[in-house]
This record gives structure tokens, sequence and C-alpha cells, in this order.
């Protein structure tokens, strides 16, 4: 807040901040500190101090009701962007503050005393030093209240900031953790399965930011599926183990400039999403932030987040979001392009063609089953997407059955309307034996269980879905039941051991990024096996090693060596990543004009889980 003109402390232009020379006391020099900082959040004053300010030494000292210490202004005042005759007159304004005597806290006699406090001075003493112990008992309580009031304004806080003094961490419905950290304020914040790539975060943003010649990337997810209404079953820890790994592979190499990582948690369902956006599109600037990655799932919210993010003219990299248009053309809601926008998924259509083509030449009769919300009965693009895949495209639209399609609504509960759906496979008068599952892998091992136990359950079946089922459990019960023979076709990236297998062109750079994976992170390991439940680890990675392409192109193409590039440079080059620019754990590809993937075609895999499809072409995982 700007101290009121006219009022000692306040500056005599109001655009030019508080002037420090006519500052009265340690709560007007408290006030004009906070008021030099601006619109610049604590985590950017303490970017760039360099290192030497923490975000919770910047709150607790300027929340603290005493005067700072010298060493804390003198590595305050650059970090707000006063430079050296501005520094040199708040230093001598704390000096003069610093130097006066401490007020009297006893009582003083008033001028020209009379009668009563003679005595109190003379035959009085008795009471006088009754008087002195009954005021320094009062004093004392005093302090102790004022006291115990300061730490329960301090409990208050923490309690509403994930348990830390950083303002950019929010407590949540049900204590959950949302908002931005740089991996110091705790490594806990998001949940303890996070810990160790916290932990290493955190360690390589202090050697980065030691080094001061640094961007700052932020990796934007929902870091929580503690929410029954996630649609995650915890990919989300392999998801920033990959991200984090290509921040390290790029820090190590002999380019610059150095990332800085950011994580960005928009809680479970993504229902924080703003509050996490907001807190990067305020930074963007003083953080020298020049690019997100991540961005969620292909749901409502992750589109209202990159739409905002555009408009902060910040360049995006998806690494999850596969629904048909969720790019730069913005497709996806017919609402406009939305700049800046590439993703490194396979698109549903990548998807579904592929099995298209796995089908073979036979008759099948397929039902739809599908939802077009999510748990918070916002757009589920992702579902949305695939249902019109299976509507349209060729191979798959012939089969439909215009009789079974059956669409529910996950807030009346899927465990009670799937039995019914699936129980009304037998009773449509034609045998079932293709399931089109346009819905979220979160409900499916609860279909699959009752479609191995529907009245006709000895008739084979096929269910065909998307990438999501790639997290699908493969020894799940319902996919081996003898007398219930039930197959599960998606498409995704290649397995692991298809990635580092001979058949793989670039099986070089997959096994150097499990290499690297696999390493210690300033002490800390990731487990290898989260590399095998799901590619998530694999698009994380992928996605930062993109921006961080495009970043060091932007530097190579640069103004000089010690220029730092900018946000709208990097989204240049992003554009510009053509012909395998990039050479990614997936392998080598590009980014299109649209901000698709190029190369998709070289990458997409059939994966079957379950009994073998009858009548079925080609290889499949």
């Amino acid at each position: 807040m700007r101290l009121p003109q006219g009022r000692p402390g306040a500056a005599d232009e109001p655009d030019k901040g508080p002037d420090p020379l006519r500052v009265r006391d340690q709560k007007e020099f408290r006030d004009a500190l906070k008021e030099l900082r601006g619109t610049r959040s604590y985590q950017a004053v303490a970017t760039a101090s360099r290192g030497g300010l923490s975000t919770t030494t910047i709150h607790n000292v300027l929340t603290k009701d005493a005067l700072p210490s010298k060493d804390f202004v003198a590595k305050y005042l650059p970090a707000c962007g006063l430079d050296e005759a501005a520094r040199a007159r708040w230093l001598t304004c704390w000096d003069a503050l610093n130097s006066r005597p401490a007020q009297p806290t006893g009582p003083t006699g008033p001028t020209g005393s009379g009668r009563r406090w003679d005595a109190l001075l003379g035959g009085g003493r008795g009471r006088l030093r009754t008087g002195l112990a009954v005021g320094t008992v009062l004093a004392l309580t005093a302090v102790l209240v004022a006291w115990q009031a300061h730490e329960s304004g301090q409990d208050r806080f923490r309690e509403q900031h994930c348990g830390t003094s950083s303002p950019d961490l929010v407590t949540g419905p049900g204590g959950e953790c949302t908002g931005v950290t740089d991996g110091r304020d705790g490594a806990a914040v998001f949940g303890d399965d996070l810990t160790p790539v916290m932990k290493a975060i955190g360690a390589e943003n202090s050697t980065v930011t030691d080094g001061g010649d640094y961007v700052t990337f932020a990796f934007l997810t929902p870091l929580s599926s503690a929410d029954a209404n996630s649609l995650t079953v915890g990919q989300y820890v392999a998801e920033l183990e990959g991200a984090y790994t290509a921040v390290e592979e790029e820090n190590k190499k002999d380019s610059r400039p150095k990332i800085r990582l950011l994580v960005a948690s928009m809680g479970s369902s993504e229902r924080a999403w703003k509050t996490a956006v907001d807190q990067l599109k305020s930074v963007k600037d003083g953080e020298h932030l020049v690019a997100v990655a991540g961005l969620g799932l292909s749901q409502q919210e992750t589109v209202d987040a990159t739409r905002e993010l555009a408009k902060a003219d910040l360049p995006m990299i998806g690494d999850l979001i596969t629904a048909d248009g969720f790019d730069a053309t913005g497709a996806v809601d017919g609402k406009g392009p939305i700049n800046g926008l590439a993703r490194v998924a396979l698109s549903n259509t990548d998807q579904l063609t592929a099995i298209s083509k796995q089908l073979g030449s036979g008759g099948r009769t397929a039902a739809l089953v599908s939802t077009q919300v999510t748990p918070n009965g916002t757009r589920d693009l992702y579902t949305e997407s695939l249902r019109k895949g299976f509507r349209t495209i060729a191979g798959l639209k012939k089969h439909l059955d215009p009789n079974s399609d059956f669409a529910f609504d996950p807030r009346g509960g899927p465990g009670a309307i799937l039995p019914t759906i699936s129980q009304n496979f037998c009773n449509t008068g034609k045998t079932i034996d293709t399931v089109y599952y346009a819905a979220r892998v979160k409900y499916l091992p609860g279909f699959l269980d009752a479609l191995a136990q529907r009245s006709c359950h000895a008739q084979p079946l096929t269910v065909i879905t998307g990438s999501d089922a790639a997290s699908l459990d493969p020894t799940t019960q319902a996919l081996h039941t003898a007398d219930a023979p039930i197959t599960v076709l998606y498409a995704s990236f290649p397995s692991p051991a298809q990635l580092s297998g001979p058949a793989n062109p670039d099986r070089g750079l997959y096994t150097a990024f499990v290499k690297n994976f696999t390493a210690p992170h300033h002490d800390q390991q990731f487990p290898a096996r989260h590399l095998t439940s799901s590619y998530w680890a694999i698009v994380a990675h992928d996605a930062v090693l993109t921006a961080a392409t495009a970043l060091h192109n932007a530097a190579a193409h640069g103004d000089g060596p010690t220029t730092l590039p900018n946000r709208y440079a990097v989204r240049n080059e992003l554009y510009a990543l053509r012909n395998d620019a990039v050479a990614g754990a997936s392998g080598h590809f590009g980014i299109g004009a649209d901000g698709d993937r190029t190369r998709t075609d070289t990458v997409t895999t059939v994966h079957r889980l379950g009994r073998p499809l009858p009548g079925s072409t080609g290889r499949t995982d």
C-alpha cells in the first residue's frame, strides 16, 4: 500500500515510490519497504536477490514488528530494482533509525511536579517500588499478549498457506495444497510421494540461481489425486520426475542460459487452475518466466488455463493433452486460436486411426459407451474427442450399432450405471462383440468387472479406448477370467521394451533418458518402475525438452552471449522446430505450424491387454 502524500515517508511523486529520508520510525520503514516491492511477488524478489533471500525470510521480516537487519535491507533493495544512489538513501535512513536510543519505558514526572509526585519520590518510596513492580508485570503481560497474538497470526497464516510462510502456496478444501513453489518451501507440500523430486528441484534451483545466468520454466499440472473427483491415478509423480530429469539434463550441457523450474499445482481435478495461473502471470517478468510445460489433462479447466496463459504471451507445451484441436488452432472449443500452445502427445485421431487399421476386414457390431463431463461437471474434452472419433473415423464408425449408444454422467455414480449398461449388451437382439469406450480409465476397471459378470459374459468382447488406458493395471482380474474373454485395445507410445529394442531407430535417445532418470538427483533416487507404469514420465520429459530446445535456439540467435531470451523469442523458436529438431525420449520429432507434434505415425503403437484379439491384423503389444 502506498504511503499517503504529505505524510513523512511518502514520495514527492507517487510513481517514484516512498522516500526513505522522510520515514520517522521502524513501522514506517517497514511499510515503505513493502511499498517498494510494488507488484513483485515474494518469489520474484527472492529470485532477483540471486539466492540472498528466501520467500520465507522476506515474508517474516516484512511482517515482523522490528527494524529489519541491515544485511536484509542491503540485499532487498537491489532485488527491488534500486540503483546504488537510491540504496544509499535507504541505508542512511536505516542507520538513523538504528542509532536512536531506546524510548523510556518507566514513569516520568510531569512538568512542574506537585506534592503527589514529591511524595512518591520521597516518603512514598514503598509505593513507588510497588508501582514499578505492578508496571513491570503489566508491561511483561502486554509483551506476552503481543507475542501470543503474533504467534497466533503466524499460525493462521501457515494454516492458510500449506504449513509454510510462502503466500504463493494456498491451502484448499480438504487441506490440499495448490499454488507455485521453487521446491524450497518444503518437499512435501504437495504430498509425501513427491518428496524426492521436490527435494531435487529445490537443490537444482539453488545451484542454478547461484550461477546467475538463468531463466525460469514452470511445470503446471494437477499434483494430487487425493480428491475422489481426480481423474488421475497417481501418474503425476512420474510426470514431475520426467520433467525434472529434462531440466537437469539441459543444465548439465555446455549451453546457456540455465533453467530454473517452478512447480505449479492446480490441485486434483484442476479446480484451482486459476490460482496457479494467476501466480504465474504475476511473476512472468520478475521471474523471467519464458515457458510453461505440462498443462494438465484434456478438460475444460485446461482450456481455460491455456487461454489465460496465451493472453500473457507465454509459450506452452502440453505433455498429456490429446483431444483433437487442442492446439494452437483452438478448434477444441471453437473460440479462436490459443497462441503459443504446442503439444508432444499423440492426438486422439492418431490413436483411433492406428487401432482401426488393426481390426481387420471382418464384420463387427460395436456399442458406444461415453461420458462428456468431468466429476466437476465441466467439459471433458478428451472423452468428447474420443466419442467424435468413434463416430467419424471410417474404420470404426462402420461397425457402430445406432441402438447401442450409452452415455453416463460420472456425478451420478458410475458404479451403479455401468453394470446396467453392460447387461444391456445382452438384450439388444444383436451380438455386441466390440465396445467403444469414450470415458476415463478411472472408471474402466469397474466397467470391465461389470462386463465379466453380464449374463452373456461368454461372448468374447473387445473394448477399444484411448491412451488414458496406458495406466490400466494389466493384471486386472476381469482381463483374465476364463469364461469371460475380454480384450482391451488402446494406442499410445511404444512400450519401454519397444523403445529400448533394436527395432527403434531412436533407441539411444530412450536409453539415455532411462539412465538419466534413474541416476541420483542431488542424492535423490527416482524408481525405475515409474517408467513402466505409464508413459507420463516420457511425455513430461519431452515437453520440457521441447521448451529447452526452443530456449537454447533463441539464445544462439539472440543479441549477444549475455542476453537472456524473453518469452517472445522462445515462442518464435517453438514454432520453428521442424525437421525433427527435438531429440526426445520418445524419438525425434518437430512442432508443426498448428502446434502439433510431427512424425506421429512412426511412434503411434497399438497395445493389447487381456486375451488375443480374434481376426486382428498387424502387431500389438
